[in-house]
């Protein structure tokens, strides 16, 4: 498998657990039986946890932008040191752009999102090359 869609793989893997933690925060806060329902007063969830769900949404968001790029060069045969290094990149950039958003870090996080979105630059450029 190319370096491109493992690095897709990986990115869906990472967005799909994220979920995970803030579940965990809704459950010890308001139980199972409101975690499963439609509470009409839900307590609040702790700040960590929106944070969790704001970094979910946003992998989501730039998933939906990513896995297309990715899977265009993987259809138009277009791979390269400049396409495998933007997705190796993305990766890591994601990595840190969640912790960074969960751990309150915010240039880290400003820097890691912008990072990535050049990475998507990247991307859309080499198609629009070949």
């Amino acid at each position: 498998m190319s370096i491109e869609l493992t690095s897709l793989t990986l990115v869906v893997l990472f967005t799909s657990l994220m979920w995970m933690p803030f579940i965990a925060n809704v459950v010890s806060i308001r139980g199972v039986g409101q975690a499963l329902g439609y509470p009409e007063s839900p307590a609040p969830l702790d700040a960590w946890a929106n944070r969790v769900d704001r970094a979910h949404r946003n992998a989501v968001d730039n998933l939906m932008i990513f896995a297309p790029l990715v899977l265009v060069l993987q259809l138009g045969g277009v791979s390269n040191d400049a396409t495998m290094l933007a997705c190796m990149v993305y990766v890591v950039s994601r990595v840190v752009h969640f912790f960074a958003l969960v751990f309150a870090i915010p240039v880290i996080k400003s820097l890691s999102f912008m990072l990535a979105a050049v990475c998507q630059v990247v991307l859309a450029i080499a198609i629009l090359a070949a």
